[in-house]
């Protein structure tokens, strides 16, 4: 059976979930870190709406070597990683093939914070209510590691948000943070881009240049 989209595109889908994060968490001083790169438009949106500050927060997935389509773990921004034990227990992957697929990762992270921010610096995360914001959550390992990796820099608050979720991913992330709002939660889920009329790559150059207007548009 053919799935109906949700939404038109991921402004659409960040508009959405501005108003249900309303809802959910009243309106209060935030700031919004987006997964690049599908969840930075999501993320603009929601900072217009809360006339918020906009950062991205960087995640990488960890391959299985020879078969990089299978995460084994991911990695974010602050060197945070969470590994996927059962499955390297179960393709007996070695300590030393972990920590090179994590140290080429680190130079990605470190070469687009570079890139996307533009030489501005990331915005202070301690004592502020922190969204973490994504286009959709499927499994949610990349998800985690952002998670615990704004957890350890010492915010108010951390809050997950996405227009699109699997009802497991959702309700599993209510152990991992404060607050988690998924805008919606259909079944079968299947992938984050079924739900989407318009799901073409957000490139680079979109990025930039939203993190650019929205710097523009509220500072402090």
């Amino acid at each position: 059976m053919w799935a109906e989209p949700l939404f038109r595109d991921r402004a659409e889908a960040g508009r959405v979930l501005a108003q249900r994060l309303k809802q959910a968490i009243g309106a209060r001083d935030i700031l919004v870190l987006a997964l690049p790169r599908g969840g930075v438009p999501v993320g603009f949106e929601i900072a217009q709406a809360f006339q918020a500050d906009l950062d991205i927060f960087l995640v990488r997935k960890l391959g299985v070597p020879g078969h990089e389509e299978l995460a084994m773990g991911a990695i974010a921004s602050g060197g945070v990683r969470v590994l996927n034990q059962a499955l390297i227990e179960e393709l007996r992957i070695p300590a030393a093939a972990i920590d090179r697929v994590t140290e080429r990762e680190q130079k990605e992270i470190a070469r687009r914070e570079t890139f996307y921010r533009d030489g501005r610096p990331p915005l202070p995360v301690a004592k502020h209510t922190v969204v973490l914001v994504d286009d959709g959550l499927a499994t949610g390992a990349t998800m985690l590691a952002a998670a615990r990796a704004v957890a350890a820099q010492g915010p108010e608050k951390t809050v997950v948000a996405v227009p699109v979720a699997s009802p497991d991913a959702c309700e599993e992330f209510r152990e991992h943070v404060d607050q988690i709002v998924c805008a919606e939660t259909p079944e079968p889920f299947q992938a984050v881009g079924l739900w989407y009329e318009d799901f073409s790559q957000t490139s680079d150059e979109e990025v930039r240049d939203l993190l650019e207007r929205a710097g523009r548009m509220y500072v402090g």
